[in-house]
């Protein structure tokens, strides 16, 4: 009888009791796949007596996620705690030191201890699966790692956070106010403990500087990355985008440059008619292109117990066919430092500021952004009660440099009340 695959499942909130409902409904079909059986040794969770929906009666409990990782009796370590220290952080590197496998949905622990631990894993011969760590249940790290390893990479884009994308296109579809659909979000249960990993950007870097090391063959590099959440856009800039054709994501691209690597995550306006422009809800869309295939867009749920399952079992029974792959596509050893590089490439951008209401506002305005190399595709100035005045600006290309010093220059004329939102229309 072929030997079973024993399993430790660290973690049993959402997709924790997911992948135990997989293993328990499809036992079948996950061993005539697999290869071999799919068997679960023993668990671990903070509480115990939580009703899951799903009997653990038949495995072991274990209190402490790290002596559950050093269980003999179990060949993968499936770690779904999340955090990016703590717990998950000890329990993996224990794993890896007892000799195991590791399969992981935890994206802040990858995204920033990731090079270390796949170093740690690949010398003792073991692999770091984590393919439930960036986009759901779309299997973007496997067509990365293996269906485009014969491609150079040329650009990654992607919207890689659902809760931010509902965000956006719930306040474009009811007209409604950001702060609004924030608590309608956060009393749905969408927003993270701490808010600003979502909206802050904070998730979808942790995912997008996962994919640039895999695509770039580079050390994983989060603090490195350009990051710039959702809260700032208001409903008029979603009815200004969409005006020009426009719609606001929170964009995420990675690009190999001369000058570097390219890494941000930040707000964009992108064409309405587009695959992202035409992105609904909480839903996740990755788009990668390659020197051989070209452009390739994957699409669909970025979170949720079966997607999230899903990707988790895939990781499974990859290592129960005895499928080893680098954590990052190439040995970690391997990996290069790459320099950080700010986006260099001149693009449009949508500028909103508030201006004194007084003689030469906007006059001061443009002489500014002509000073520093920009020029004024259009500008519209709107009614209003108040005492500052409302001022939209849709810049020719340029690029962050020259805004950044045009930011400077603002604030020295007297006469822009507010820091302006800057926001990068992306042509995709």
């Amino acid at each position: 009888m072929t030997t079973p695959l024993r399993l430790g499942i660290a973690g049993l909130g959402t997709v924790g009791a997911g992948v135990v409902k997989i293993i328990q409904s499809r036992a079948n079909l996950l061993a005539q796949r697999s290869g071999r059986p799919l068997t679960i040794t023993a668990v671990s969770a903070r509480t115990r007596d939580k009703d899951r929906g799903v009997s653990l009666d038949a495995y072991d409990w274990e209190d402490d996620p790290v002596a559950l990782a050093q269980r003999d009796d179990i060949d993968v370590f499936v770690e779904l705690m999340g955090g990016s220290d703590g717990p998950a952080k000890a329990a993996t590197e224990a794993a890896i030191a007892a000799g195991k496998d590791v399969v992981t949905a935890n994206k802040a622990m990858l995204a920033i201890h990731g090079q270390a631990l796949a170093e740690a894993a690949e010398a003792a011969g073991h692999v770091i699966r984590f393919e439930a760590a960036v986009a759901g249940g779309i299997p973007v790290v496997k067509a990365l790692t293996e269906g485009l390893a014969g491609n150079q990479i040329t650009r990654i884009m992607g919207v890689m956070n659902g809760t931010c994308n509902y965000i956006l296109t719930r306040m474009e579809g009811e007209g409604l106010p950001y702060e609004t659909v924030f608590n309608e979000a956060n009393a749905l249960g969408y927003l993270e403990a701490d808010p600003t990993l979502d909206v802050g950007g904070i998730d979808a870097g942790h995912k997008l500087a996962l994919l640039a090391s895999i695509a770039y063959g580079t050390k994983v590099n989060f603090a490195a990355m350009d990051l710039e959440g959702i809260e700032r856009i208001s409903i008029d800039d979603i009815r200004q985008a969409a005006d020009m054709g426009f719609r606001i994501k929170l964009l995420g691209v990675a690009q190999m440059t001369g000058r570097g690597l390219e890494c941000r995550m930040t707000p964009c306006l992108v064409p309405a008619a587009s695959p992202l422009g035409q992105l609904e809800g909480p839903t996740n869309m990755v788009v990668l292109e390659g020197d051989a295939v070209g452009q390739i867009v994957l699409r669909g749920a970025g979170a949720g117990e079966g997607p999230t399952a899903s990707a988790v079992m895939s990781d499974v029974i990859d290592i129960a066919r005895g499928i080893r792959v680098s954590t990052f596509g190439q040995p970690a050893t391997a990996l290069e430092t790459a320099r950080p590089a700010r986006a260099s490439a001149a693009a449009p951008y949508y500028l909103r500021m508030e201006l004194e209401d007084r003689p030469g506002a906007l006059a001061k305005v443009a002489t500014v952004l002509g000073e520093s190399g920009i020029s004024i595709d259009r500008m519209r100035q709107y009614r209003h009660d108040s005492p500052s005045a409302p001022v939209l600006i849709v810049t020719h290309k340029t690029t962050r440099d020259a805004l950044d010093h045009a930011r400077a220059g603002f604030a020295d004329t007297g006469v822009v009340a507010k820091d302006p939102v800057m926001i990068r229309i992306e042509m995709v």
